[in-house]
């Protein structure tokens, strides 16, 4: 089908996520290599975005295409119930790089799903119904974990499941709690979270559901010590902690699961997106022991008809082998400290409109404002129409240069695919540093 009746098509049959139908606007790519994807115009996009910050080794890999190929030839798929020689060699090599015993797996067809079986296995195993989500966060758009999600995309699916409860989350750059160090910060987001335990009742409170670096939400990197005090209260409360890394998980920041940065063992550990860089949908909850050892003589009530997929599953082996074969850890903790950090923040030398950049690995956030003294943001939150219209420049403008960036609110996100060369990242940090000229126009000073 040709680009032009793709479009179309896609208009006249396809439903849309997120999107009102009338207005979808497609981009038709026609191929796509490594970190770059094109359409049939000629147009080369450098993909900052990682589609969805799911395509960690790249467009088209070999081996992961290879893996795929060769596990369709000898047996494309099975029931979940039957013995599968590539989700068992997967389960072991995802347990066996996850933190302290996290030793066993189950497996999902992506992110929103491993969340809703992580909040029912917490439900089951501490006879406990509450919940506690971080606003300013997301983990997906199904009933139970588009509850626990903190940002707008929730609000059209109220009334959610019952038993979520709200807290704020550490954010220094806009502190909730008027602070100025991360230390404060730290102290002072511990302290309300505390403080909510007590409130809404621990001997009531399952889990509490956490991405470990906001995602969309902004990049918000936990301050020292906070993930290590979420800890302890939990342990105190006989509360669980699961840690969301459908984002962040696979090597986003430089770390096989980015808890590991800060030293601390959840008891649940969602992924998704970065275990095969997306080639086919998979998704999966990393369990401990004792949660394990909840269903080990009664049965777990929840599965799913592709649990452990051969084909994602083959790719998810796959991916791993590529990543050590590549010592691609190394390079991401290199080019994040090396190139992106220097680079990104030297983007608010010259740019006013640069309030603050952060980030870990290949994983940053560019937050623009209006005013760097009051911290105007660029356009206002969940802004729509003409409200966002800074922001639908500044996208434009990127792409007018090739690049493909990842965007939210009054921010522009760089999460580039893993397997991005040093050459590669400072050409799109330099050709978004061309059009953040589109920005300045709206800040002052």
């Amino acid at each position: 089908m040709q680009a032009e009746a793709a479009v179309q098509v896609g208009i006249d049959h396809v439903f849309h996520t997120w999107s009102a139908q009338r207005s979808v606007h497609q981009l038709k790519p026609v191929g796509a290599a490594g970190c770059w994807f094109w359409d049939g115009d000629g147009n080369r996009f450098l993909d900052f975005a990682s589609q969805l910050v799911f395509l960690n080794l790249g467009h088209q890999h070999p081996a992961l295409i290879a893996a795929i190929a060769e596990q369709a030839n000898r047996l494309c798929t099975l029931a979940p119930d039957f013995a599968n020689d590539c989700r068992s060699e997967l389960a072991e090599l995802i347990a066996a790089r996850a933190p302290g015993d996290l030793n066993y797996v189950f497996f999902t067809n992506g992110g929103t799903e491993a969340n809703e079986h992580a909040i029912r296995m917490a439900r089951l195993h501490t006879g406990r119904q509450k919940i506690l989500g971080a606003y300013r966060s997301y983990h997906g758009a199904t009933s139970g974990s588009i509850s626990v999600t903190g940002d707008p995309r929730r609000w059209a699916s109220e009334p959610g499941i019952s038993g979520v409860v709200h807290f704020m989350g550490p954010y220094l750059y806009r502190s909730s709690f008027g602070a100025r160090t991360e230390a404060e910060e730290c102290a002072a987001a511990l302290g309300h979270l505390r403080e909510v335990i007590e409130l809404e009742g621990p001997a009531t409170i399952a889990a509490i559901l956490l991405e470990t670096v906001v995602g969309t939400n902004g990049v918000l990197l936990p301050p020292t010590g906070y993930l290590a005090g979420v800890r302890a209260l939990c342990d105190q409360f006989g509360i669980l902690l699961i840690c969301d890394e459908v984002m962040v998980g696979f090597g986003r920041v430089g770390e096989w699961f980015a808890v590991d940065a800060w030293d601390v063992v959840p008891d649940l550990i969602t992924f998704a997106k970065g275990v095969n860089s997306g080639y086919v949908p998979l998704g999966g909850v990393i369990i401990s022991e004792r949660i394990w050892e909840s269903f080990a003589d009664r049965p777990y009530p929840g599965g799913l008809t592709y649990s452990g997929h051969p084909l994602a599953c083959a790719a998810g082996v796959a991916g791993i082998r590529v990543f050590e074969e590549t010592s691609l850890l190394d390079h991401v903790r290199r080019l994040g400290r090396e190139v992106a950090e220097p680079a990104l923040r030297g983007l608010m030398d010259r740019h006013p409109s640069v309030g603050d950049v952060r980030g870990r690995g290949l994983f940053w956030a560019v937050e623009l404002v209006r005013d760097r003294e009051s911290r105007q943001m660029l356009v206002p939150y969940n802004a729509t129409g003409a409200a966002k219209e800074p922001m639908t420049e500044l996208v434009a403008a990127c792409r007018d240069l090739g690049l493909w960036p990842f965007s939210h609110f009054n921010r522009i996100h760089v999460a580039p695919p893993l397997i991005i060369t040093e050459t590669e990242l400072r050409d799109g940090i330099g050709r978004l540093d061309q059009a953040l000229g589109v920005a300045d126009r709206y800040a002052e000073g």
